[in-house]
């Protein structure tokens, strides 16, 4: 696994409404145009078939967030005058509160959710990658003080041979250990060698 764990796999774990925004789009316009006729072939106002636009505005609110849920509640509740004006259907201020809030309420509700539940998915991740960057440096510092340690005993031993080569070794596994981590990072390239020649 990478670093930061790969794009596709962040990608793929996001839903669908979340990737293809724009048959999001497509798909809510076709719900408000459906529920929309539906009302206009059933001029019923004790019908509750207008609470079907609940299903766009969710899906739109969730798909794009706060904003886009109150806009998508706006629009229902303009599909909900134009039916209105259409069919002169007589609301009572009831029926009207009635068919209306309860859209602009759900798409400012469940957009802001979806929001802070994204936002609480991307600082997640974060602290995935911290965590792990930090296990990593935990190693890089647990590999490095390890041999040269080593490397100061041999000194000390007079083993000035064995101590070369331990450091020598060490070096090269720190670099080892750091070119991982740029290259899991994505900024691989060829930069300047550590290691003795």
């Amino acid at each position: 696994m990478s670093l930061f764990g790969s794009r596709s796999a962040q990608f793929a774990r996001e839903p669908w409404f979340r990737r293809h925004p724009v048959p999001v789009l497509c798909v809510g316009a076709a719900l408000f145009a459906s529920v929309w006729l539906l009302r206009l072939l059933d001029g019923d106002a004790t019908d509750a078939s207008t609470l079907l636009f609940t299903l766009p505005v969710a899906l739109i609110a969730v798909a794009f967030g706060r904003r886009a849920g109150l806009a998508a509640g706006a629009v229902a509740v303009v599909m909900v005058v134009a039916w209105v004006v259409a069919t002169a259907t007589d609301l009572s201020l009831v029926g009207w509160i009635s068919l209306c809030v309860p859209q602009v309420l759900l798409g400012g509700l469940l957009g802001d959710a979806s929001e802070r539940l994204r936002s609480a998915d991307e600082e997640r991740r974060r602290l995935e990658s911290g965590a792990l960057l930090y296990r990593e440096a935990i190693e890089i510092n647990d590999s490095l003080v390890q041999g040269m340690a080593a490397a100061r005993w041999a000194l000390e031993a007079g083993r000035t041979e064995d101590g070369l080569k331990i450091l020598e070794e060490t070096i090269g596994q720190a670099q080892d250990l750091v070119s991982d981590l740029i290259r899991q990072a994505g900024m691989a390239g060829s930069g300047p060698s550590i290691r003795s020649e």
